[in-house]
């Protein structure tokens, strides 16, 4: 119960309040301390309640609780060293880690807590010594694997094509090779090395892959922006593309270019995704994604219900003429893919002006290029803009939270020796086995006093204000002495304060 209400607390809209109450309650547990503390028992959904605090954007009770786990090791002047508990922070020992969780949130009031102490300290360290470099190396491996895929891919086995052309339009003239006649010469077993560096490459993103997947849930994993939903559907796509192409090359199966060219566009399309580490580029890889989930995909909709209507008109319109002159609509098929290129400005009109041509034809794309060119093309850019003004306010924040992401993906990936434990251990200070973070805090005491000014001249204000009210009171019988008593109140409240606040401007 008490528990229960912990939770109930730190959800309240009052926060003042809730402090308080959270104090009392916590004065009641017997077992302040170890396994059984009230604070240490997780609801339904695995969360206690300084987890709860942080997914829910709660600051004020989240700093509350923070400052109940610091101790202030020493202070000299100005410089003060503090200790804070790491205890639920760290995702080194966390199976639900708390700093994944508030960048998996949906509440951008969640995010606020990454500038906090020492949530903001921890992440730096992080990052700074452990994230970065390994993050940069794997950019950097990971560019260097889609080149020799590449390499595999341009220098694939072909051979000249020996059967007869059965159209005019036939262009072919290099078919695939058999398997057998795939690895013969030199240049055959490099090319198979480096194709099998590319399988297991695409076996390893799977297995590295699929128990997040199955960790954090599909629809969790694949929807946010932040933990790289969209990047994952394309890694894991791409290596299952090149897995597919594996097996058409082992069975001899013609058609190996599908999946091969799906996979170099999906492959190269996935560096994109290393452009978080660098905060340059980190904030242009979210508004891409932004513009590519939310605006294009409503607008494709739209686009492919005109695109369908008017490839089917031009089709009609040209099915009875002779396709060697119009050959941009000789098949419907091709008549899809021409309207495509007219919806987005690719190409003119591909049209014969050598011979007669139909006169609906010239009614119809008339219509297609007010439609197209003129209403739909302009709606895109006005809705992308729209976006780009949205996302540009919080794109910062944004990359900040992709930069925690990716730390905590890191450090889940790579063995223990290659990332030791951010903190010191607080046996070193008598603390027990916790583990904490060192932070030195610098406190300004011209800061200090001019708040304790201010808040002095506030008091004075609202004690001269009280007086004034209580002056209109009185007179509020007599109407020729109201206004008086007003600039009475209010050259009583400007003059006992003018010399405090003009002290205050100078010592400022």
């Amino acid at each position: 119960l008490g528990n229960t209400v912990l939770h109930i607390l730190v959800l309240q809209p009052n926060k003042t309040f809730a402090c308080h109450m959270y104090s009392l309650i916590l004065s009641y547990d017997r077992n302040k301390e170890g396994p059984g503390s009230l604070e240490l028992i997780p609801n339904n959904e695995g969360l206690t309640p300084f987890k709860l605090a942080g997914v829910e954007g709660n600051t004020v009770m989240f700093q509350y609780l923070m400052q109940k786990r610091k101790h202030n090791l020493w202070s000299l002047g100005p410089l003060t060293t503090v200790l804070y508990d790491l205890t639920e922070i760290d995702s080194w020992a966390e199976d639900q880690s708390f700093l994944e969780l508030i960048v998996s949130t949906k509440k951008r009031e969640a995010r606020q807590i990454l500038d906090l102490t020492p949530v903001k300290e921890l992440v730096n360290l992080k990052w700074n010594m452990y994230g970065r470099p390994y993050f940069c190396f794997l950019a950097l491996f990971y560019i260097l694997y889609m080149v020799c895929f590449t390499m595999c891919c341009v220098y694939r086995p072909l051979k000249p094509r020996t059967g007869n052309r059965t159209s005019s339009r036939d262009n072919t003239i290099y078919i695939q090779k058999m398997l057998q006649e795939s690895y013969i010469t030199y240049e055959d077993e490099l090319r198979l090395v480096g194709e099998l560096i590319t399988v297991i490459g695409a076996v390893v993103i799977l297995v590295l892959e699929i128990p997040d997947i199955l960790r954090v849930g599909a629809a969790k994993y694949f929807g946010q922006t932040i933990l790289g939903g969209p990047f994952h559907i394309i890694v894991i796509t791409y290596a299952c593309m090149i897995l597919v192409t594996m097996v058409m090359r082992l069975t001899s199966t013609n058609g190996e270019v599908v999946p091969m060219s799906f996979a170099l566009v999906l492959g190269w399309c996935n560096v994109m995704y290393f452009a978080r580490g660098f905060q340059m580029l980190g904030p242009f890889t979210i508004m891409i994604q932004k513009m590519i989930f939310g605006d294009l995909m409503r607008f494709c909709w739209l686009m492919a219900v005109v695109i369908l209507g008017f490839a089917s008109a031009f089709y009609i319109i040209f099915q009875t003429e002779n396709p060697e002159n119009l050959g941009q609509f000789y098949n419907y098929p091709m008549s899809l893919f021409t309207t495509f290129e007219l919806f987005l400005t690719i190409i003119d009109g591909p049209a014969n002006y050598d011979v007669d041509l139909p006169f609906m034809y010239s009614v119809v794309y008339f219509a297609f290029a007010i439609i197209a060119a003129l209403l739909m093309l302009n709606l895109l850019i006005a809705m992308m803009g729209d976006t780009h003004w949205r996302v540009a306010h919080e794109r910062d924040e944004l990359w900040r939270a992709q930069v925690v992401a990716t730390t905590v993906m890191l450090e889940r990936k790579l063995p223990r020796c290659l990332w030791p434990r951010s903190g010191i251990c607080g046996r070193e200070y008598g603390l027990g086995d916790r583990w904490y973070l060192r932070v030195e805090d610098r406190v300004d005491p011209n800061k200090h006093k001019i708040m304790r000014y201010t808040e002095a001249f506030k008091v004075q204000d609202r004690d001269n204000h009280d007086k004034g009210l209580e002056k209109l009171e009185i007179n509020r019988d007599i109407l020729y002495k109201k206004e008086p008593s007003l600039s009475l109140s209010h050259s009583i409240s400007r003059t006992s304060s003018h010399r405090g606040w003009e002290m205050l401007r100078r010592n400022t």
